[in-house]
């Protein structure tokens, strides 16, 4: 009787294809399917596993997508964005199941638990930045679903890191606690400091290498951050086709807040924003430091646009 409740549970978890899904090959779906069948019975007896249906009939299942990074990139942009269309669940908060280990030694019933109520004709979404420039996790990824489609944002490496500087600085600002100055962070005996983790985060080629290791580059998309930021409707047309979502978001749910500096979201005739900690301006750099930022980037930029097949407008 328990084996017959716990596949029942089990059907109930798993991606139904509908026509707004991505579309996946079938036998990488049956192996992944065989995983996230494993995963699960571990998970059953340790934590005793429950159905989680709600009586209007949506349910938690594993997410269908996942926005991977890159941090600062726009993630929180975007996710908000793509929440405009009715198709997509997008969970609220950054779960880092797949980077912290105590989150991930929880199983994929704790994950699942982080999801949102969606129904059957919905895609699950959940963004975490961190998942990018994380060594284990496309391979956690990759075993829980083979099939899974992988949404990366990224921006102007230098910008990244400014803006990485800019969300540190404001944190302990809020905390009343100092912080040194950016320069402090960037330059080391007289040259760029090459070893600040900000800039380890900006070496998109490198952390691209290992996702590619385990999913083919159809499988992950690629979001301009920079154009989201200055024209966002046609970065998100491109997410919903890679998605094969109907065309449902148009140029009239974006308005330009002159007061913010940004585009902001209409939905159904309410009008919302980005929070306040977005859009913050970053600080000055001395003219000599940005040149520094721009050509250590260069080469890495260079092997990445060949990587992927494609150019951004960086320095």
């Amino acid at each position: 009787m328990a084996a017959f409740l716990l596949g029942a549970v089990l059907l109930i978890v798993q991606p139904q294809v509908v026509p707004s899904r991505p579309a996946i090959n079938s036998k990488a779906e049956t192996s992944s399917q065989s995983v996230q069948r494993e995963l699960l019975k571990k998970t059953s007896q340790k934590n005793d596993f429950k159905e989680n249906i709600h009586s209007n009939g949506s349910c938690q299942q594993l997410p269908h997508t996942i926005i991977i990074g890159v941090r600062k990139g726009g993630t929180r942009a975007l996710l908000e964005m793509l929440s405009l269309h009715p198709d997509i669940a997008a969970a609220e908060s950054e779960v880092h199941f797949f980077d912290w280990e105590d989150h991930y030694r929880n199983g994929l019933q704790w994950y699942i638990n982080q999801m949102p109520f969606s129904y059957p004709h919905q895609i699950t979404v959940e963004k975490t930045p961190a998942y990018f420039t994380s060594p284990k996790v496309p391979e956690r990824v990759y075993n829980m679903n083979q099939s899974m489609r992988l949404l990366l944002i990224l921006r102007d490496p230098s910008e990244r890191v400014l803006s990485d500087y800019t969300q540190v600085f404001y944190n302990h600002m809020q905390k009343h606690k100092p912080y040194p100055s950016i320069e402090q962070f960037l330059i080391k005996d007289g040259e760029l400091n090459v070893g600040y983790k900000a800039i380890n985060r900006s070496l998109y080629y490198i952390h691209m290498q290992n996702w590619l290791k385990y999913f083919p580059l159809d499988h992950i998309h690629i979001v301009d951050g920079d154009k989201l930021i200055k024209d966002p409707f046609p970065e998100i047309e491109k997410v919903e086709r890679f998605l094969k979502l109907s065309p449902q978001i148009n140029a009239s749910n974006f308005y330009f807040n002159k007061t913010k500096g940004f585009y902001c979201l209409r939905d159904s005739g309410r009008e919302r924003c980005l929070h306040e900690s977005k859009g913050r301006a970053h600080p000055q750099v001395d003219t000599w430091l940005l040149g520094k930022l721009h050509e250590y980037f260069h080469e890495p930029n260079k092997k990445f646009f060949e990587l992927v097949g494609r150019t951004f407008d960086w320095h």
